[in-house]
């Protein structure tokens, strides 16, 4: 029987979090440990974590990592998951309810596949209160069948190069991941980063399941949304600010890191051509008509096909948006 350790990351949650503890507890698959990263909450969380614990957690070890001051959501999975002893470890946010099998799925995905480095599924988006919001989370997310299918071909990390589909919270891993992962960078969230670098040295799989309900509410710190055409938009009108900086360095931190992991030459060549073309994207004139040639080769070349986010909607967003 594998073990399983849950990295459950907490920061003023007494709101919800009691309701995520238990349905943790509550697993047909029960986890070995529990680790509960908190992040200096100033409430009563992790008062409920430990009366929670005790009412339920017979059987399931529970160790608390507090802190002094705010490490942010990034560092302090690195925390929780480096305190994770099980062979396979499941990532937990604070406010969402697991569905009784979530454990369960991943892990049988997972042992079924030795070369499988991470597993990640579906959730159904519900309000503050928990009732459905007519939405799954991949739907938000508008997962198309060419991103399905290059998952499920083994050439996940050609998708995920040009943006995350990964969300934490469906998340399961096998502990040897971390040997490549860490330390996390700060450019980059935790879940996104453990996909990029599951997707580059083994496999990824994604499962159309629900496996839990992800919560939306305005506290979240990482949300789904499925974004309207007004959003949309929106978006590419809005000055471009320091988003290409961001963008350019979170690139130039993967490929900064590819060249040490055990993956095809594939996969660094897209790495490195992703930071070269998020650089280029940083340092476009501010002036709209000098911005056309080089938009237009980068199109002609295939650039933002391979490597942006949103393809076309991205040559249109360059081409239009203020400095």
């Amino acid at each position: 029987m594998v073990t399983i350790s849950v990295a459950l990351c907490t920061f003023n949650g007494a709101r919800f979090v009691e309701q995520q503890l238990r349905s943790i507890l509550d697993q047909s698959l029960m986890p070995r440990e529990v680790i509960v990263a908190d992040d200096g909450s100033t409430d009563a969380t992790l008062e409920l974590v430990r009366a929670v614990h005790e009412q339920y957690g017979d059987g399931v070890e529970l160790r608390v990592l507090p802190s002094e001051r705010n490490l942010g959501v990034t560092a302090n999975f690195e925390r929780a998951v480096r305190a994770c002893t099980g062979e396979f470890v499941a990532l937990s946010d604070q406010d969402d309810v697991w569905h009784r099998d979530r454990l369960a799925t991943a892990a049988a995905a997972l042992d079924a596949d030795p070369a499988l480095l991470l597993h990640h599924g579906n959730a159904r988006l519900v309000d503050a209160e928990g009732h459905p919001l007519g939405v799954s989370l991949l739907d938000a997310l508008s997962v198309s069948a060419g991103e399905r299918e290059q998952i499920a071909s083994g050439h996940a990390f050609d998708a995920l190069v040009r943006r995350n589909l990964v969300t934490g919270a469906t998340v399961m891993f096998r502990r040897e991941l971390l040997e490549h992962a860490l330390p996390f960078p700060s450019e980059w969230v935790h879940d996104e980063w453990l996909a990029i670098v599951a997707a580059a040295v083994g496999g990824v799989r994604l499962d159309d399941a629900e496996i839990i309900d992800y919560r939306q509410h305005g506290g979240n710190q990482i949300g789904a949304q499925k974004p309207t055409l007004r959003y949309r938009i929106g978006r590419m009108l809005e000055p471009r600010g320091d988003r290409y900086t961001r963008l350019a360095a979170r690139a130039g931190a993967l490929a900064g890191r590819i060249d040490a992991l055990p993956t095809s030459n594939h996969n660094r060549q897209l790495a490195h051509d992703r930071a070269r073309f998020d650089e280029l994207r940083a340092t476009l004139p501010a002036s709209r008509p000098a911005r056309l040639r080089t938009v237009v080769h980068e199109w002609r070349a295939g650039s933002y096909a391979a490597l942006s986010s949103q393809g076309n909607l991205d040559v249109v967003r360059d081409l239009l948006q203020p400095a």
